[in-house]
C-alpha cells in the first residue's frame, strides 16, 4: 500500500473546490491524498528529488467539447412556461448562490460594526450606496474595500471584494445569518483557531481565497474564467450569476425552440430531448414498492445511467475542475477529477471527514447501489426534502419495522429517534454548518473500538466511549451490526503499515459488492512491487468497464518500475474517459521517449498535446504550473521548464513544488549552487517543510558537504517521521559516511511502522551482510522475498 506521499499545505479551505484532491495533511502511516503535488520515485542518493506531475489539473484536449449549439436563455425565459418550478427555485439556496451587494442581498451589519481577529480590528460599514469593510490587505496594511458581490444565505454569508486584475476574493469573516436564539446575527472568522495574517497562504488575498478558481464554477450559471496568463488577468464572466435553471438542465435556447415549434404544430426530432442537453428523466414511469418481506422499496425497473448524479455531482463532489465548459448531459469524469476515499477527506470505514460534500459518500451508500438517486430525496427546483423528519424515509422503509422503538431503542420523537441521527450523522463546517454524512451507514461502533473511527451514539452521548456503545448495540441486536461497507480493516491496515494490508486492499478491489469509489481507492494505494497478486488486481483495475477503477489502479502504477508501467499504462492513453486519459499522461510523463513503441508514442504525443494545453488554461495556478514544467523537464525542454517554476512562484512564494522541481531542474543541468540556493529561498519561506529540508539534504551530498547533508536529511525526517523514504535516503546518508551501526538502527526503527517496505528491508540485508551478519540478512531477505508475493 502506498504511504507517507506528503502534502505541502495543512488546512482545508471553506466551502471551496480547490485542485484535487484539497489540501490537508496525509494521516500518519497512510499514503496521503494526492494534492497538488507527489513525490516521483528517488532512483538513488544522488539523484535530486523531484515532484510528479502536479495532480487535478485538466486531462487531454484530443477531444476538448465544441461550445454547444445550444445558449443560455436565462431563468425568466424558462419561467414563462415552468412558473410552479421557479417559484419553488426563488426560494432556493441555489437563487442566492451569488448576488450583486446591495441593500436586499446583504444580510450582514455594516452599520459600522467592528470584528477583531489576529490583531487586526476589521470594520463594516456603508459609503454612500456601496459596503465596504476597512481590514488588512496583500501588505498586511488596513485599507478600505468595496464589497462586490455576497456568496451564500445559511447559515452563513460571505462577501466577494474585486481587485484590479480581474481577481475577485473571498473575505474569511462571514456574517451568521442565522437568528439570535441559534447564535447568530454576528460576525466571525471561518479560522477561529488560528492567526491568520497577510504572509500566510490562508489569508483572503492570497490564492487559496480566489473565487474565480476556487469558487465561481458552482456559485454561477455557465461560467468561463478567462484567464490572460501573459497579463496575469481575470475577465470572468457568466451566463447568470446564481445557480439558475440553466445550470442543472443546460443551456435551453434550443429547448426554447422546441417549444416554439411543438406549439405551432411544426415538427421536432423525438429522439432530440426536447433540445435539451440532458432529460432528467431517471425517475420518470418508475415506481418504489416496498417488500414486505424486508420492510424495504425496490425500484420497478433499474437506474442504468447516472446523468442525474453526474448534474448534481458537478458540484457537490469534492474535485478539482479538469475542463471548462461542462454542460448537463456531458461525462462528470470528463470534466472533473474527484476526490478517492483518502485521509484526511475520509475516516478509514469512509464516512466524510474533510469537507467532502455529497457524490463520494453517496457512491458508497446501498442506496445507490439500489437505484436511488438526489430527487428521490429532494425536491431538485426547492433544494427541499420532499418530506419532513423521518417521513423521507419511510416512504421508501417501512415504518411499522423501522420506525419504532423496537429498531431505533431511542424515546418516540426524541432526536435520537431521527433516521437521520443514526444514520446520516452530521459534521460542522465553516463553524457553524452542520452537513449529513450521505453515505447513509449503520452505525458501527464496534468498528470505533477497532479502528478509532467515529460513530454517531457517542457524538450524542458524549459522556460515553465506544465500547460502551458497541455493547449497547450487542445487546439490542445480539451481534454487532454488518452494514453494506466492508473495507474498514483494509484502508486502517494501510493507515498502518501492516503487513497485512496489501492483500486486505487487494480483496476490497476484488469484491463487485462494494463501492466503486472504495474499489478504486483500495486500487489507487496499492504498492506496484514485485507482488503478482498485486500486478494482477491493477491489472484487473486497469481493465475495469467503472472509470473509477482504471483511474485507481493507474494511480498506484504511478511508482511502478518501467517494465511494468508502460505496458500496463499506455494503453489508458486512449481511453474514452478524460480524467483517465490524463492519469495515464502524468504516469507515463517521466518514461524516455526511447522505452514507447511507435503507437505508445503516438498516443502519448495526443494524449499529452492536449494536456499541456489544459495546464496552459489553468495558467493563473501554481499548481498547473509546476505541472507544466515538471512535463516539460521531463520531455528535455529544460529552458521552459525553468520559465513554468518561476512563473509558479511568482503566483505563490510559499508553494514548494516549485521550489523543489525548480532545484531539480538544476541538477539535472549540473547547476547544484543555483539549486541550494532556490531550495534555501524556499527555506525562508516555509522553514519547516520536511521536503524542502529533505531536497536540500541530496543537494548538499551532490556538493560534497556531507556534514551539512546528515543535518537536511535528519531534520527531514524530523518533521516527517512517517515518512519511509526520508528514513531510508537518510539511513544510506549515514551508511556512506561509515557509520553503519547509526545506520542500521535508524532503518530498524523505522522497520516497526514500515514493515514491508522493499527499501528498507533490502537496506537491512545488505548492510548486515556487509558486516558479516549473513544470519541477520537472511532474515530480512526472506521478509522482503514474503512482502513480493
Amino acid at each position: 500500500m502506498k504511504r507517507n506521499k506528503q502534502t505541502h499545505r495543512t488546512r482545508a479551505l471553506p466551502d471551496q473546490h480547490p485542485e484535487v484532491p484539497p489540501a490537508a495533511s496525509a494521516r500518519p502511516g497512510r499514503r496521503g491524498p494526492r494534492l497538488a503535488f507527489a513525490f516521483a520515485a528517488l532512483l538513488a542518493l544522488g539523484t535530486g528529488l523531484m515532484y510528479d506531475l502536479v495532480k487535478g489539473q485538466v486531462p487531454p484536449t484530443d477531444a476538448m467539447p465544441a461550445p454547444p449549439a445550444a445558449t443560455y436563455v436565462g431563468a425568466p425565459d424558462c419561467a414563462q412556461c415552468h412558473a410552479s418550478e421557479s417559484a419553488a427555485w426563488r426560494g432556493s439556496q441555489h437563487a442566492f448562490a451569488m448576488q450583486e451587494a446591495n441593500g436586499q442581498s446583504v444580510l450582514g451589519d455594516f452599520n459600522d460594526a467592528k470584528f477583531t481577529y489576529a490583531g487586526t480590528t476589521s470594520r463594516f460599514f456603508r459609503r454612500d450606496d456601496g459596503f465596504y469593510v476597512h481590514t488588512d490587505g496583500p501588505d498586511g496594511k488596513p485599507a478600505d474595500y468595496h464589497i462586490k458581490y455576497t456568496f451564500g444565505v445559511s447559515p452563513l454569508q460571505q462577501y466577494l471584494v474585486e481587485f484590479a486584475e480581474g481577481r475577485v476574493q473571498a473575505l474569511p469573516i462571514a456574517w451568521d445569518t442565522r437568528s439570535v436564539s441559534e447564535g447568530g446575527q454576528r460576525w466571525f472568522h471561518l479560522h477561529p483557531d488560528e492567526q491568520i495574517t497577510h504572509d500566510d497562504e490562508l489569508h483572503w488575498t492570497r490564492a487559496a481565497q480566489n473565487w474565480n478558481f476556487m469558487c465561481a464554477d458552482c456559485h454561477s450559471t455557465g461560467l468561463r474564467k478567462n484567464y490572460d496568463p501573459v497579463a496575469d488577468r481575470f475577465e470572468t464572466q457568466w451566463a447568470e450569476i446564481d445557480v439558475a435553471c440553466e445550470a442543472c438542465h443546460g443551456p435551453a435556447s434550443r429547448h426554447l425552440a422546441w417549444a416554439e415549434a411543438k406549439e405551432a404544430g411544426k415538427p421536432w426530432d423525438e429522439d432530440d430531448s426536447k433540445g435539451l442537453t440532458v432529460l432528467l428523466d431517471e425517475r420518470r414511469d418508475m415506481s418504489w414498492t416496498v417488500d414486505p418481506a424486508t420492510g424495504n422499496a425496490v425500484r420497478s425497473e433499474p437506474r442504468l445511467t447516472e446523468r442525474e448524479l453526474d448534474v448534481c455531482a458537478q458540484c457537490h463532489a469534492r474535485r478539482g475542475q479538469i475542463a471548462e465548459g461542462y454542460v448537463p448531459g456531458k461525462p462528470f469524469l470528463d470534466y472533473y477529477r474527484p476526490a478517492l476515499l483518502e485521509p484526511p477527506l475520509y475516516y478509514a470505514d469512509g464516512q466524510q471527514r474533510g469537507e467532502v460534500y455529497k457524490w463520494g459518500s453517496f457512491l458508497q451508500s446501498k442506496m445507490h447501489s439500489k437505484g436511488v438517486t438526489c430527487s428521490d430525496c429532494h425536491d431538485p427546483h426547492s433544494g427541499k426534502l420532499r418530506a419532513q423528519g423521518n417521513a423521507v424515509c419511510t416512504g421508501c422503509h417501512l415504518p411499522d419495522k423501522y420506525d419504532t422503538a423496537e429498531h431505533h431503542h431511542h424515546p418516540t420523537g426524541s432526536a435520537g429517534a431521527a433516521c437521520a441521527a443514526c444514520h446520516m450523522p452530521t459534521t460542522t463546517y465553516m463553524v457553524i454548518d452542520p452537513r449529513h454524512d450521505h453515505s447513509l451507514r449503520v452505525p458501527r461502533p464496534d468498528l470505533s473500538v477497532k479502528f478509532g473511527t467515529p460513530n454517531p451514539c457517542t457524538r450524542c452521548h458524549t459522556d460515553r466511549d465506544a465500547g460502551w456503545a458497541a455493547t449497547q448495540v450487542r445487546a439490542w441486536y445480539g451481534h454487532d451490526p454488518q452494514g453494506y461497507q466492508h473495507y474498514t480493516a483494509a484502508f486502517s491496515a494501510a493507515a498502518a503499515g501492516a503487513g497485512d494490508a496489501g492483500a486486505q486492499l487487494r480483496l476490497v478491489a476484488a469484491d463487485a459488492t462494494q463501492p466503486s469509489i472504495a474499489r478504486a481507492t483500495a486500487l489507487a494505494d496499492l504498492e506496484p512491487t514485485g507482488s503478482r497478486s498485486t500486478l494482477e488486481a491493477l491489472v484487473a483495475g486497469l481493465h475495469d468497464s467503472n472509470a473509477l477503477l482504471r483511474f485507481g489502479a493507474l494511480q498506484a502504477l504511478a511508482q511502478a518500475p518501467v517494465e511494468v508501467l508502460v505496458p500496463l499504462s499506455a494503453p489508458l492513453l486512449s481511453d474514452p474517459v478524460r480524467t483517465v486519459r490524463n492519469e495515464a499522461v502524468g504516469v507515463l510523463a517521466p518514461v524516455p521517449a526511447d522505452r514507447l513503441d511507435t503507437a505508445q508514442r503516438a498516443a502519448f504525443d495526443r494524449a499529452s498535446a492536449g494536456y499541456v494545453e489544459t495546464q496552459r488554461y489553468n495558467a493563473d495556478r501554481a499548481e498547473a504550473r509546476v505541472n507544466l514544467g515538471t512535463y516539460e523537464a521531463y520531455r528535455g525542454d529544460a529552458r521552459d521548464a525553468e520559465g513554468d517554476y518561476r512563473a509558479a512562484l511568482a503566483l505563490d512564494p510559499g508553494f514548494v513544488p516549485g521550489y523543489v522541481n525548480l532545484a531539480d531542474l538544476y541538477r539535472a543541468t549540473g547547476r547544484d549552487a543555483d539549486g541550494e540556493r532556490t531550495l534555501r529561498e524556499g527555506l525562508k519561506r516555509v522553514p519547516d517543510d520536511a521536503n524542502l529540508h529533505h531536497a536540500l539534504g541530496l543537494a548538499l551530498v551532490r556538493l560534497q558537504r556531507t556534514g551539512e547533508a546528515l543535518g537536511e536529511l535528519n531534520r527531514a525526517t524530523e518533521l516527517d517521521p512517517g515518512n519511509a523514504r526520508f528514513v531510508y535516503v537518510y539511513a544510506v546518508a549515514l551508511h556512506s559516511t561509515g557509520d553503519t551501526q547509526a545506520a542500521i538502527a535508524t532503518l530498524e526503527t523505522a522497520l516497526a511502522k514500515h514493515p514491508d517496505d522493499p527499501d528498507i528491508l533490502q537496506a537491512l540485508a545488505s548492510f548486515h551482510a556487509e558486516r558479516g551478519d549473513a544470519e541477520a540478512a537472511r532474515v530480512y531477505v526472506k521478509r522482503l522475498q514474503e512482502s513480493a508475493q
